[in-house]
């Protein structure tokens, strides 16, 4: 807009309609435009008075638009809104015009038509259009800017009365004229007019004064003579014409107008202008012709002194006669067409020059038909001149007036070229502004500035230098081989100004470099950049922050290459936005770095590998910066060969989210120790979540898996339900109760019990797997059965492979979750294919509430160990012990029934339970103490041992390392 309000107050009404057009068009990326005003003071039309990057043939079809039309710039005006149209069509037809019939063949298909209305006086507006590629609509600040732009054409244009007219012009060209009785035609407008009556029935031709009183030397007695003596008095070349005139209207019942020549008395010349009508009885038949007469002498001697003005312009002016021969030729066109007496009376076409403007012959004839105003610049034949013609219709043919645009022509090539540079370098800058601010890593930085101004520039390749200390190491590369950029790194110091980038460093200028020898008799030691390298231009931009050097960046050129000022600026203004968005992605990385290595350190490092479950596990963070996620998961061995299978989510990405996923995986460890069953881990993890002061949610499900029963009991607050893939090939999610998440949750949770078979695949897995802005959680959950029954279908022959399992994670996620780090929410899926303990491994026995009961505790481990083929002594002599000891507390400390059960599993594991609820706790003895030592020894004998409760009591248990592995 501040180049608009710099166009001087004299430009006129054309120029200063087509240089806001330009600059609309340009500033909104359109393809061209067009400024429809309404005309002349009717309504109902609207004119084509302005195009700009439009080919002729599309301009033609809008050359008259009906104003209350369909098309766009019809509807801009007449409600004075915006208007937009998605696809490109023709404007209504208007009274003996059809532009349909005129619209081009071969158009591109979804150009857009926005059109905003030019503002007026009154209900009298115009519109401002322009056309968009494809695909292109203008949003909400095209739109606006465009309005702009009209608002200050109406502002310009106002003075000039084309938007306002005066009140009484209006009227008299909507209405037309008022009533007229008894009044001639003539006296209206100038100089007297007489009226006369031909009787076409008598013959007898009558005025209503004497004739010498309006037409000063005719002769006074001729309206006595009949029509045939004032036909005698019309000069010979005029009598075919006025004769025709008359028998035409006669027959048509109708009226003509026309002007000849008639005889003075003196035997000269005066112009006469004439008007009828005929008038006919009540059947029809001609009775009469009523008409005026005007002498018209003066308009034709002020049109020969317009003639011969226009002989003299500087512009030049060509008429042509309706058979388009040249009639008339002004000292100015006849030097661009040739000399009159050559030229005058040939076919317009027929004139070297003419052949030689491409597209004049359609334009003239287009013009002519249209029966409207034309005018266009176009190169003359030299090569080096530019004119503009203004293509006028008129009753005798088409008249032609030439202006020499050559030097305004040059002003606008070079303005507009000057313009266009600008908005490029404008929108250059723009897009590495915004690809820059929106880099997050060193190598998003790389590539938007290998996109934004290596390749704009013609640039082959580009080296990022960032600064280690005192010496330079290459970030990243683009058009250089591997081994170019190894041998480049740290190859420079930053203090060293012998080369071209410590130099440019100093300076904190950029450093152009046009040609290998330059570079070489400035820093001699270059020659492994020019050798190695290949290149044969270079420019060096210093990356400098708060006055810190951080690096450089170095594009460079297959070809010698000398960057003009322009190019030098641009890359002077890019190098400061270069260095911070390079500051700010080494912050960025670094903050990652920490959070991936805290996140990695909160999760386990490696799942345990174990005989009851082959378990392998995925986890995907989020692409939300720096921030890590909470989604969790962990296997844990339990007592009794059962294992814990966990899955969770806090809500949520940062610091405070991860350490909340800490707490909560290491508080989970420490309760499945007690071995409490999920509905009470659950609870006491709700109590973790929603301690006062915090404002954390998550999502959790614990599930315990028991060998020797199959079964699966698990408890979960807010987590989307396990699926199972059964050895059969079909998959089901395990019933869930409505449980909300941890925090805002009301405990008890319920805790679920199923039966698994056996080898069967189990996926746990947080939301984030399956939902996404693309898809919701009922069809990720759907997509992820039909993976897991794939799997299924293709197991391989080892189902405790954990490998195969490891594969399938990586299948699972890579299917479920979109590609390129695209992902909103963390990931984390936790697969487990379940080994149920066979009942050879199973022991159990009851035994008696009598001291004998350890003794036959004895008996019946020695018989299962060899049973077992377990029959190492030691193992044999430890395991009676503890039996033994377990058996002796119960008897002593507890109340029956008793039971003994043995697993042969990961480990040789005893179970001796009871049904009291009191739990065992190691004494702190002294050395005259007699007892309290039992437990001291079991802890002493075994790998470990602990105390679990049950529904109808408690197990102590103990396990012991296997001398060989489980059969």
């Amino acid at each position: 807009m501040r180049l608009l309000d710099a166009v001087d107050e004299d430009r006129r009404d054309v120029e200063v309609l087509l240089t806001a057009l330009q600059q609309a068009v340009a500033e909104v990326d359109g393809l061209g435009g067009m400024v429809h005003l309404p005309g002349g003071g009717m309504s109902g039309i609207l004119y084509l008075v302005a195009d700009s990057g439009l080919p002729e043939p599309l301009t033609r079809p809008w050359l008259i638009i009906p104003a209350r039309g369909t098309a766009p710039p019809s509807r801009a005006a007449r409600n004075d809104t915006v208007t937009w149209q998605p696809v490109l069509a023709p404007p209504d037809p208007v009274p003996g015009r059809d532009p349909a019939a005129l619209w081009p063949s071969r158009l591109s298909a979804g150009i857009g038509h926005l059109a905003v209305p030019i503002p007026g006086g009154g209900r009298r507006r115009g519109a401002l259009s322009v056309l968009f590629a494809p695909g292109g609509e203008p949003g909400a600040a095209e739109r606006a800017f465009l309005n702009e732009v009209a608002a200050w054409m109406s502002g310009r244009l106002r003075s000039s009365g084309i938007l306002n007219p005066s009140p009484t012009l209006l009227r008299a060209l909507e209405n037309g004229p008022g009533p007229q009785e008894d009044v001639s035609p003539w006296e209206v407008e100038e100089g007297p007019s007489l009226t006369y009556t031909w009787d076409l029935r008598t013959g007898e031709l009558s005025a209503d004064r004497p004739v010498e009183k309006v037409l000063a030397g005719i002769d006074p007695e001729v309206m006595s003579g009949g029509i045939e003596a004032w036909a005698a008095l019309i000069h010979p070349d005029d009598l075919p014409g006025a004769v025709t005139g008359f028998d035409t209207g006669i027959l048509l019942r109708g009226g003509f107008q026309d002007e000849y020549r008639i005889r003075r008395q003196d035997g000269t010349y005066l112009w006469v202008e004439a008007s009828a009508r005929t008038i006919t009885d009540e059947e029809g038949s001609p009775v009469k012709v009523i008409g005026t007469l005007r002498d018209s002498s003066e308009t034709h001697t002020a049109a020969e002194s317009v003639g011969r003005a226009l002989r003299h312009m500087s512009d030049g002016f060509v008429s042509l006669d309706r058979d388009w021969r040249i009639g008339f030729l002004n000292h100015a066109a006849e030097r661009l067409f040739g000399a009159a007496g050559d030229v005058a009376g040939a076919l317009f076409w027929n004139v070297p020059a003419v052949r030689a403007v491409p597209g004049l012959e359609q334009r003239c004839r287009a013009t002519a038909a249209e029966g409207q105003p034309a005018g266009f610049d176009v190169p003359w034949p030299d090569g080096t001149s530019w004119y503009h013609l203004r293509l006028v219709p008129v009753p005798e043919g088409l008249t032609l007036y030439i202006t020499d645009t050559t030097e305004r022509h040059l002003r606008e090539v070079e303005r507009a070229a000057a313009e266009r540079a600008a908005a490029k370098r404008a929108a250059l800058v723009q897009r590495i502004t915004r690809e820059l601010a929106e880099a997050v890593t060193a190598q998003d930085v790389m590539a938007a500035v290998a996109d934004g101004v290596m390749t704009p520039l013609g640039g082959t390749g580009l080296i990022m230098l960032g600064v280690v200390g005192d010496r330079l190491t290459v970030i990243g590369s683009r058009g250089y081989p591997e081994r170019f950029t190894r041998l480049m790194d740290r190859q420079w110091t930053v203090r060293d100004t012998t080369n071209p980038v410590g130099d440019a460093l100093r300076t904190r200028t950029p450093l152009c470099v046009s040609s290998p020898e330059e570079i070489l008799k400035r820093y001699p030691g270059t020659e492994i950049l020019i050798r190695e390298g290949g290149k044969q231009a270079w420019a060096i931009l210093p990356l400098a922050v708060s006055g810190r050097g951080i690096g450089a960046a170095v594009i460079c050129f297959s070809r010698p290459r000398v960057l003009d000022d322009d190019e030098r600026t641009l890359l002077t203004a890019v190098s400061g936005l270069i260095a911070q968005a390079l500051e700010r992605a080494g912050l960025y990385d670094e903050a990652k770095t920490r959070a991936r290595t805290l996140q990695r350190s909160l999760l386990p490092q490696a799942l345990p590998e174990l005989p009851e479950v082959t378990a392998a596990a995925r986890y995907q963070p989020a692409k939300q910066g720096a921030d890590v996620g909470g989604d969790w998961y962990d296997v844990i061995p339990l007592s009794a060969a059962r294992v814990a299978l966990v899955i969770g989510d806090v809500m949520g990405h940062g610091m405070a989210e991860a350490a909340t996923m800490g707490r909560l995986r290491t508080a989970v460890r420490t309760l499945s120790e007690l071995e409490l069953p999920p509905d009470e881990i659950l609870d006491h993890l709700n109590d973790i979540v929603g301690e006062p002061g915090t404002d954390a949610l998550a999502t959790c499900l614990y599930g315990v898996y028991d060998p020797v029963t199959r079964r699966l009991s698990y408890a979960s607050a807010g987590q989307p339900p396990p699926a199972v893939a059964h050895p059969d090939g079909t998959v089901t999610f395990l019933p869930m109760a409505p449980d909300p998440p941890l925090g805002v949750a009301t405990p008890p949770f319920e805790t679920l019990e199923t039966l698994l078979p056996a080898d069967s695949l189990l996926a746990l897995y947080s939301d984030g797997l399956v939902e996404s802005k693309d898809r919701d959680v009922t069809t990720g959950m759907s997509r992820l059965a039909e993976l897991l029954i794939d799997s299924v279908n293709a197991r391989p022959a080892s189902p405790a492979d954990a490998a195969e399992l490891d594969t399938l994670c990586a299948t699972i996620t890579s299917a479920l979750l979109p590609a390129h780090g695209a992902l909103v929410d963390d990931a984390a899926l936790l697969l487990a294919r379940t080994h149920p303990l066979d009942a050879e491994n199973v022991a159990e026995w009851p035994l008696p509430e009598d001291p004998v009961a350890a003794g036959q505790a004895r008996d019946l481990v020695r018989t299962q160990l060899a049973d077992w083929e377990l029959a190492d002594e030691d193992l044999i002599t430890t395991t009676e012990l503890l039996v033994s000891e377990l058996v002796g507390n119960v008897i002593r400390h507890a109340c029956g029934p008793i039971r003994l059960r043995m697993l042969r599993s990961r480990a040789l594991i005893c179970e001796v339970s009871d049904a009291s609820l009191t739990t065992p706790h190691v004494r702190h003895t002294s050395a005259t103490d007699e007892g309290g030592r039992g437990l001291q020894l079991i802890s002493a004998l075994c790998q470990r041992w602990g105390t679990r409760h049950t529904r109808t009591g408690k197990s102590i248990w103990t396990e012991q390392p296997l001398p060989t592995a489980p059969v």
